[in-house]
């Protein structure tokens, strides 16, 4: 069946380009529906069919296409049909040629920042061979499209200013939120996946607005297309500007977001909701991604939305949940079920308490009451652990507070530190998402070995000047008993006789799937009960009984992994009800929804 055709046009994000529909749009949640839909714009120059596709673009305009131009790749005959000849050099080439010579041209720069921009630039010539690129080498460019790289980036985006991608929303311009998606040129059923971020706390290096939002968005669907296979032309990334509380961005001449601090309150809420509404009402299938928001907006956001269409939050859920996934792994390897867990989290901000109700969860699930499995968790921030008569918690902390009369004995040096919370806890695990660099001291982590025989410190803040402990010192303070995860790759540590595997709790090895799994079942929701199949899909493709084993599999291994958790949450989705898609065959159905990095034929119409 012929798709519906694509706009061109030089100044729009080539990105956002419109695929076959498979009755997303069939939604019966409260935000979407028939009587909403919007007619897909005809003002398109290239349609996509079963054969490749068919465009009235000629010369120069197929070129600028990113999903139309191949480059020497074209054939003899797609020249002379498409009006090429002289405009490109003579050689007929390869995919794998010119995957090849782009390597070569990317191991040529001198910085992981030019790397990022070299790449960037390729992204916007040539979208299949940028992927076929990263999906070849994409553990080595992985932090090169994304964390860390993508930090610096972000910070030079005004003054680096390129070709934009994606929309742009700001909260001066509620109105305009409609208007803006329509300029794209899709159908109620041509979006899978919108990401989005107001950017308020990128990456640990804070407020960096519009910039912000876009490069991190883009950066995001980079990994969704590379381990998953979502497909490119069918996401929208979306950075909302709401202003921003970075000084220096606001006295930059070159700054090119709005020039106004960050709104909060009721305006903030109403614009987010203008989004959702109009995002949901215009795309009812896609599943709408959170990304890199500030603590009380994010979960505000979230569980305001979660019941009610296809929604995710990376921050909060995503990590919760990988982390999760490498707990399952320690639980086999040590012997200790989750019911029997005792667990500190150092850094009770939005991934910290988004990790411990993912962990709550789980221990429900192996037979605690609820209220039982949240005093089996301690939260320690900046104040020292958290206790209820505490002013100033945030509402997401205070169901973790722990009553003050039970620690009215502890020691206190302004607050109950986590020393303190380690010796008289005796926990199980360790979990750091404080960004404290070296929290996780000699003489904590001693203390906690000492009451334990299989120690699950998950020292999991990055990048590396930010990590509570490194690996080599948890090993050798723990003579080599510690079940360890990390939120930066760390290369295999030989101690003693064994050499230890360190698991990289990197979302990556998530989000990517159970975005897959939701878009192919076309999931109502997303539901815990779909992230819990989703990490225990990912625990599951390990072996930990050998001595020194990851605790997850490798990161190189992503395409693998993102097909197995998709298939993992669709069969979840399908379970609870939420499925909308007929699942015959998920495994087969989601390797077809895989889109490939291959070129396609081009023909003239």
């Amino acid at each position: 069946m012929a798709r519906p055709e694509f706009r061109a046009g030089r100044d729009q994000t080539d990105v956002l380009l419109a695929g076959e529909g498979d009755g997303a749009g069939e939604d019966d949640g409260e935000m979407a529906g028939e009587e909403n839909r919007r007619p897909a714009a005809a003002n398109r120059v290239f349609e996509e069919t079963d054969e490749g596709y068919r465009t009235s673009a000629r010369g120069l305009e197929v070129l600028r296409e990113p999903l139309l131009n191949k480059g020497t790749a074209f054939t003899a005959e797609e020249r002379d049909e498409l009006h090429l000849h002289g405009l490109l050099p003579t050689a007929v080439e390869t995919l794998d040629q010119q995957a090849r010579r782009v390597y070569a041209q990317y191991q040529a720069q001198a910085t992981d920042l030019l790397k990022n921009i070299y790449l960037e630039a390729l992204r916007d010539r040539d979208e299949v061979l940028y992927y076929r690129l990263l999906s070849d080498h994409l553990r080595e460019m992985l932090p090169i499209v994304y964390d860390p790289t993508v930090a610096q980036a972000i910070k030079n985006y005004s003054h680096e200013y390129r070709r934009p991608r994606g929309v742009y929303l700001s909260v001066d311009d509620v109105d305009g939120i409609e208007r803006a998606f329509a300029d794209l040129g899709l159908g109620p059923d041509d979006v899978d996946l919108v990401v989005a971020s107001d950017a308020e706390e990128i990456l640990g290096i804070g407020d960096w607005g519009v910039g912000g939002g876009a490069g991190i968005t883009a950066g995001k669907l980079a990994v969704y297309t590379a381990a998953a296979g979502i497909d490119p032309a069918r996401v929208v990334p979306v950075a909302l500007d709401v202003g921003t509380g970075n000084e220096a961005l606001l006295n930059d001449p070159g700054y090119v977001g709005n020039r106004h601090t960050r709104v909060r309150g009721q305006r903030y809420d109403d614009f987010i909701d203008a989004y959702v509404t109009t995002a949901t009402r215009m795309f009812p299938g896609a599943l709408l991604h959170w990304e890199d928001f500030g603590p009380s907006n994010g979960r505000r956001i979230l569980e305001k939305y979660t019941g009610r269409i296809p929604t995710f939050n990376d921050d909060m859920q995503g990590t919760g949940a990988i982390v999760l996934a490498a707990m399952l792994g320690a639980v086999r390897a040590s012997g200790t079920p989750m019911r029997d867990q005792r667990i500190v989290v150092f850094g009770a901000g939005t991934a910290g308490i988004g990790i411990a109700d993912q962990l709550r969860s789980a221990m429900v699930r192996d037979g605690l009451d609820p209220d039982t499995a949240t005093r089996r968790i301690w939260p320690v921030d900046k104040q020292g652990l958290l206790l209820d008569d505490m002013t100033g918690l945030r509402d997401f902390q205070t169901p973790y507070a722990r009553p003050a009369g039970e620690a009215r004995d502890w020691k206190r040096d302004g607050g109950i530190g986590l020393l303190e919370v380690v010796e008289r806890v005796r926990p199980t695990m360790l979990l750091g998402t404080s960004t404290a660099h070296g929290a996780f001291t000699e003489q904590v982590v001693r203390a906690m070995a000492a009451g334990v025989n299989r120690p699950v410190i998950f020292p999991i803040s990055n990048p590396t000047e930010r990590i509570e402990a490194m690996p080599a010192d948890l090993l050798r303070w723990t003579d080599g008993r510690a079940l360890i995860a990390t939120g930066i790759p760390v290369n295999p540590i030989t101690y003693g006789r064994v050499t230890y595997v360190i698991a990289q709790a990197n979302n990556a090895l998530l989000y990517p799937g159970l975005g897959l799994g939701t878009i192919v079942a076309r999931a109502r929701r997303v539901s815990d009960g779909m992230l819990q199949a989703a990490a225990e899909a990912v625990g599951g493709m390990v072996e930990v009984s050998a001595p020194g084993a990851s605790l997850l599999p490798q990161v190189e291994n992503l395409q693998e992994v993102s097909a197995t958790v998709a298939v993992a949450v669709a069969e979840q989705a399908a379970r609870e009800g939420l499925a909308r898609a007929d699942l015959k065959d998920p495994v087969q159905q989601v390797q077809d929804a895989m889109w490939q990095p291959v070129y396609r034929r081009v023909r003239g119409r």
